[in-house]
């Protein structure tokens, strides 16, 4: 079993009172809010484009996604510069979050998954739920998040092939 990490580095990042986190090895770079360039006719969780180093970014609002309410810009929101890879080929998304906090390394066995709750709920979109002294942080799939059937990010994203 060489080579095989039992951590995983991930960025953490508030959306509300909530803490998420996505691996590390999929964020490019975080950069200040810039109001994006408004895309006509998109689902309501994409806020539009943005310039990133010369390539258009979808710029997208999670808290929409994750069906809360819109996010209200402050001093410290900020946008999460991501490579997703979904199906065959590497996405390009920007994500707004509330604000970042830090990169934090956690352990694979304190990742659990998503609790039951006795009915039927979206929760495919969470990798994981880790305990810290504060509360929770939820692990973000974010290939599951944006390529199902409802999302036309597929379409709309930059695409690379995946080497």
């Amino acid at each position: 079993m060489a080579g095989i990490s039992s951590e995983a580095q991930f960025v953490t990042f508030s959306l509300g009172d909530e803490v998420f986190a996505v691996p590390v090895e999929v964020v490019r770079e975080i950069l200040d809010h810039e109001e994006p360039f408004k895309i006509p006719h998109g689902p309501e969780y994409l806020l539009g484009l943005r310039d990133v180093r010369g390539q258009g970014v979808p710029v997208i609002d999670l808290r929409l996604r994750l069906g809360m309410s819109r996010t209200v810009k402050t001093p410290h929101t900020r946008i999460l510069v991501l490579d997703v890879p979904v199906a065959d080929r590497m996405l390009a998304l920007g994500l707004v979050a509330d604000r970042v906090f830090e990169v934090v390394p956690f352990r694979n066995d304190q990742v659990e998954t998503a609790p039951d709750i006795g009915v039927r709920w979206r929760s495919d979109y969470i990798a994981g739920v880790v305990r810290r002294d504060s509360g929770f942080v939820v692990i973000i799939d974010l290939a599951r998040l944006f390529s199902d059937s409802g999302s036309v990010l597929a379409d709309v994203g930059p695409q690379a092939q995946v080497a």
